[in-house]
């Protein structure tokens, strides 16, 4: 890709971002999200591959049809309510809707289907856009309309998340699918939080951003995609394939690695709020993506 145009759809990424991120009207915060979408959409089919150009078009659609809703959605609270400011989203229609939209741009389950698919056929540095940056801009908005989110409508979706994140990955060769179904996972964990306190989901957005970018970039300094390929990396680059296996396990969420704090404090809250159920089921299906 000429690196002029490449810089140029960075700067729209980094510009939709910040536009989402600071807004407080919906149709700025629609218009950063747009920005975005069609800033990452060049950087996935850049290879020209068949199957890049298909996980160009499943994305474009997915977020498409996302945005609407979350125009939809703010223009049905603005009629009934005459507001436009993002944390005063209370009417309950409203709600329901943003949190579908929303679960849609994230690829919380049941709108997961495009996510294993458009990062199996991007580039690696891609894929790593895809996985953080991309999702920063729905979990602010999650962040700012939290109070008034449907918490059972969440939890649902969350438990559901960590269970195909969990269960979807086991038969996996390819890296990058196996990755997809652990964000999904951690989806879920950041999903249910989110309406009880929503600092812990940014804590845990933040570590898993950390471990991702990490995996991401020891893959791509080895141009490894199949897991086959990893098998033989510990000959060529000892050092390398450590860090990347203890930063896997942490994606994981073992116990004395990091990815296991934002867990312990999310599993503390949940008893908290009386919801030990729940706490002890999402416990028990995030050990199928360990």
């Amino acid at each position: 890709m000429n690196p002029q145009a490449k810089l140029i759809f960075t700067i729209s990424l980094l510009l939709g971002t910040t536009i989402t991120i600071s807004s407080n009207h919906w149709i700025m915060a629609w218009a950063g999200l747009e920005i975005n979408t069609l800033a990452i959409l060049p950087m996935i089919s850049k290879s020209h591959h068949p199957r890049a150009i298909e996980a160009a078009t499943k994305y474009f659609l997915t977020q498409a049809t996302a945005s609407a809703l979350v125009l939809f959605s703010s223009m049905t609270n603005a009629w009934y309510t005459g507001q436009w400011d993002i944390t005063q989203l209370t009417h309950p229609t409203s709600c329901l809707i943003l949190t579908s939209a929303i679960a849609m741009k994230l690829g919380l389950v049941p709108f997961h289907f495009w996510f294993p698919e458009v990062l199996q056929g991007s580039p690696l540095i891609t894929g790593l856009l895809l996985s953080t940056v991309m999702k920063f801009p729905p979990i602010t908005l999650l962040f700012m309309t939290s109070p008034s989110l449907n918490s059972t409508l969440l939890t649902c979706m969350a438990l559901l998340s960590t269970a195909l994140g969990g269960w979807m990955g086991l038969n996996q060769t390819q890296i990058r699918k196996i990755l997809a179904f652990s964000s999904i996972s951690h989806l879920g964990w950041m999903a249910i939080i989110i309406t009880y306190n929503p600092k812990l989901t940014l804590l845990n957005f933040y570590l898993y951003a950390l471990m991702t970018a990490t995996v991401f970039l020891a893959l791509n300094s080895i141009k490894a995609s199949k897991l086959s390929t990893l098998m033989t990396t510990w000959t060529k680059i000892p050092p390398l394939s450590a860090t990347l296996l203890l930063a896997l396990l942490s994606l994981a969420g073992l116990p004395p690695l990091t990815g296991f704090l934002p867990k312990w404090l999310i599993i503390q809250e949940l008893t908290k709020q009386n919801m030990a159920v729940a706490a002890t089921t999402i416990s028990l299906l995030s050990l199928l993506s360990l």
